[in-house]
């Protein structure tokens, strides 16, 4: 019985070995997936490339309907038309959108993080119907304040001056709203500490929370600062003169003075992007944390 059970034992079959690559990345789902994001890819810069072919290109060629991605006679005449017109200050409106968007944005990060805090660290009473209001603005139209804004602004004296595009839409409440989701995954026991060594609350807050809230304040100052230089409607509405105009309601003006010159639009559209691409590419690592860091707690 027992050489019976000792051959059974040797005679049976050995494990099968495990299959190598079975664990590893699938070789067809990974060439779909770069298939995919290189389709995208080329979705979303190629308006950028006929932008920028556009406005290398002759008046006639610009204003074809046949597209030509590539022009056939490349010419810089959009670009010494717009630089070097005395009546369409391109370099000036630049500057003026550069400062609003600029002033505006350090407005939102100081009075939004401010406000935020308060209302992540600080229990005072009514705190949760003062979120809740300021929540509820987010649900407000824009151009609904377009006309109370105006008022407020003449009263004040700031109509055509750059008071009137920086000064009414720093307080917003979106900056609240993400800044305090932020400060709320921060760990409490940091700011616990600082209270022990005696900082006061005013100290913590600058010297211990806005240091580690950086990749926030990069994400909320790159949206802010985009959404005011983007900004078309008021900027049309307060500033008059042609050397106070921001950049997007100045270029409208050629497409008015010019019939649509395609070449020209292109060119300042161009002008116009170049600030903004080379913001996100010093920016973007902190987007990407800040946003995957906001969180929605509380």
């Amino acid at each position: 019985m027992s050489t019976a059970t000792t051959s059974r034992h040797t005679t049976a079959a050995p494990t099968p070995p495990p299959r190598r690559g079975s664990s590893g990345p699938n070789p067809l789902k990974r060439i779909l997936q770069y298939g995919v994001l290189g389709a995208l890819t080329i979705l979303f810069i190629s308006p950028l490339i006929y932008m920028v072919s556009t406005s290398f290109k002759d008046t006639a060629s610009a204003a074809s309907p046949d597209p030509q991605w590539i022009p056939s006679d490349p010419t810089t005449q959009a670009y010494d038309t717009v630089l070097g017109t005395e009546g369409t200050p391109v370099l000036r409106w630049l500057l003026n959108s550069l400062l609003s968007a600029a002033g505006q944005t350090l407005l939102i990060l100081i009075t939004a993080s401010m406000a935020a805090y308060a209302l992540a660290r600080i229990d005072f009473p009514g705190k949760k119907v003062v979120f809740a209001v300021i929540i509820g603005t987010l649900f407000v139209p824009p151009v609904i304040l377009l006309i109370p804004n105006y008022l407020i602004v003449g009263r004040l004296g700031w109509l055509d001056t750059l008071w009137a595009v920086i000064v009414p839409g720093a307080a917003g409440a979106f900056g609240v709203f993400f800044l305090r989701q932020f400060f709320l995954g921060l760990p409490a026991e940091l700011e616990e500490a600082a209270a022990i060594d005696g900082a006061s609350r005013w100290r913590t807050f600058l010297q211990v929370v806005l240091p580690l809230s950086k990749p926030a304040l990069v994400t909320l100052g790159m949206l802010s600062f985009l959404t005011n230089w983007n900004d078309f409607l008021w900027p049309v509405y307060v500033l008059f003169s042609p050397e106070n105009q921001t950049l997007p309601a100045g270029l409208s003006t050629l497409q008015n003075a010019n019939a649509v010159r395609y070449d020209l639009l292109m060119a300042g559209a161009v002008i116009a992007s170049v600030p903004v691409l080379l913001l996100y590419l010093v920016a973007q690592r902190f987007v990407v944390e800040g946003v995957s860091r906001a969180g929605l707690k509380g």
